[in-house]
Protein backbone atom coordinates (compact mmCIF):
# COMPACT_ATOMS: atom_id res chain seq x y z
CA UNK A 1 0.00 0.00 0.00
CA UNK A 2 1.32 3.86 -1.16
CA UNK A 3 2.71 5.39 1.92
CA UNK A 4 1.19 8.90 2.95
CA UNK A 5 2.78 11.43 5.25
CA UNK A 6 0.02 14.03 6.18
CA UNK A 7 1.84 17.04 8.24
CA UNK A 8 -0.85 19.06 10.53
CA UNK A 9 -0.41 23.18 11.02
CA UNK A 10 1.82 22.19 14.61
CA UNK A 11 4.08 20.34 12.04
CA UNK A 12 3.52 17.08 13.45
CA UNK A 13 4.05 14.23 10.80
CA UNK A 14 1.83 11.02 9.69
CA UNK A 15 2.59 8.84 8.37
CA UNK A 16 -0.25 6.42 6.77
CA UNK A 17 -0.89 3.78 4.65
CA UNK A 18 -3.59 4.39 2.23
CA UNK A 19 -4.91 1.64 0.60
CA UNK A 20 -5.33 2.10 -3.25
CA UNK A 21 -8.26 4.44 -4.89
CA UNK A 22 -8.86 6.06 -2.03
CA UNK A 23 -9.12 10.01 -2.30
CA UNK A 24 -6.60 12.06 0.14
CA UNK A 25 -9.59 13.53 1.83
CA UNK A 26 -11.14 9.89 2.73
CA UNK A 27 -7.75 9.28 3.92
CA UNK A 28 -6.96 12.06 5.82
CA UNK A 29 -10.67 11.81 7.39
CA UNK A 30 -10.66 8.62 8.37
CA UNK A 31 -7.03 9.23 10.07
CA UNK A 32 -8.20 11.84 12.44
CA UNK A 33 -5.97 14.36 10.72
CA UNK A 34 -7.99 17.30 10.72
CA UNK A 35 -9.66 17.01 6.80
CA UNK A 36 -13.24 17.18 7.23
CA UNK A 37 -15.09 16.58 3.67
CA UNK A 38 -18.36 17.70 4.67
CA UNK A 39 -19.45 17.64 1.33
CA UNK A 40 -18.53 13.52 0.97
CA UNK A 41 -16.28 14.53 -1.97
CA UNK A 42 -18.56 16.00 -4.40
CA UNK A 43 -16.81 18.95 -5.17
CA UNK A 44 -19.09 20.99 -3.39
CA UNK A 45 -17.26 22.70 -0.23
CA UNK A 46 -13.75 23.53 0.84
CA UNK A 47 -13.03 21.22 4.06
CA UNK A 48 -10.26 19.21 2.41
CA UNK A 49 -8.16 21.86 1.65
CA UNK A 50 -4.84 20.62 1.05
CA UNK A 51 -0.99 22.16 0.06
CA UNK A 52 1.52 20.44 -1.46
CA UNK A 53 5.92 21.10 -1.48
CA UNK A 54 6.14 21.96 -5.43
CA UNK A 55 7.93 18.57 -6.22
CA UNK A 56 4.75 16.72 -4.95
CA UNK A 57 2.36 19.17 -6.55
CA UNK A 58 3.84 18.40 -10.13
CA UNK A 59 3.02 14.20 -8.71
CA UNK A 60 -0.83 15.30 -8.20
CA UNK A 61 -1.29 17.99 -10.83
CA UNK A 62 -3.10 21.03 -11.00
CA UNK A 63 -6.82 21.19 -10.60
CA UNK A 64 -9.53 22.09 -13.08
CA UNK A 65 -11.58 24.81 -13.54
CA UNK A 66 -14.46 23.52 -10.75
CA UNK A 67 -11.62 22.83 -8.61
CA UNK A 68 -10.17 26.05 -8.78
CA UNK A 69 -13.53 27.77 -8.28
CA UNK A 70 -13.86 25.93 -4.92
CA UNK A 71 -10.41 26.21 -3.70
CA UNK A 72 -11.35 30.16 -4.00
CA UNK A 73 -13.19 29.39 -0.53
CA UNK A 74 -10.41 27.94 1.10
CA UNK A 75 -8.41 29.74 3.87
CA UNK A 76 -4.58 30.07 3.60
CA UNK A 77 -4.74 29.46 -0.54
CA UNK A 78 -1.24 28.61 -1.86
CA UNK A 79 -0.53 28.23 -5.14
CA UNK A 80 0.28 24.54 -4.80
CA UNK A 81 -3.36 24.06 -3.00
CA UNK A 82 -5.69 21.19 -4.10
CA UNK A 83 -9.13 19.35 -2.44
CA UNK A 84 -8.04 15.87 -1.18
CA UNK A 85 -11.14 14.58 -2.55
CA UNK A 86 -10.10 15.27 -6.30
CA UNK A 87 -7.06 12.97 -5.42
CA UNK A 88 -7.04 9.73 -5.84
CA UNK A 89 -4.28 7.66 -4.57
CA UNK A 90 -1.87 5.23 -6.22
CA UNK A 91 1.32 3.24 -6.41
CA UNK A 92 3.17 6.64 -7.95
CA UNK A 93 1.71 8.82 -5.02
CA UNK A 94 3.92 6.82 -2.62
CA UNK A 95 5.93 9.10 -0.57
CA UNK A 96 3.73 11.67 -1.17
CA UNK A 97 3.57 14.47 1.85
CA UNK A 98 0.58 16.13 2.47
CA UNK A 99 0.29 19.43 4.34
CA UNK A 100 -2.89 20.46 6.00
CA UNK A 101 -3.49 24.12 6.33
CA UNK A 102 -4.39 26.03 9.57
CA UNK A 103 -8.00 26.86 9.54
CA UNK A 104 -7.70 30.42 10.75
Amino acid sequence: MPTITFIKPDASEHQIEVREGLTLMEAGRDSNMGIEGTCGGSLSCASCHVFFEAADYEKVGKPSEDETDMLDLSFNLTPTSRLGCQIKVDEALSGLRVHIPDDF
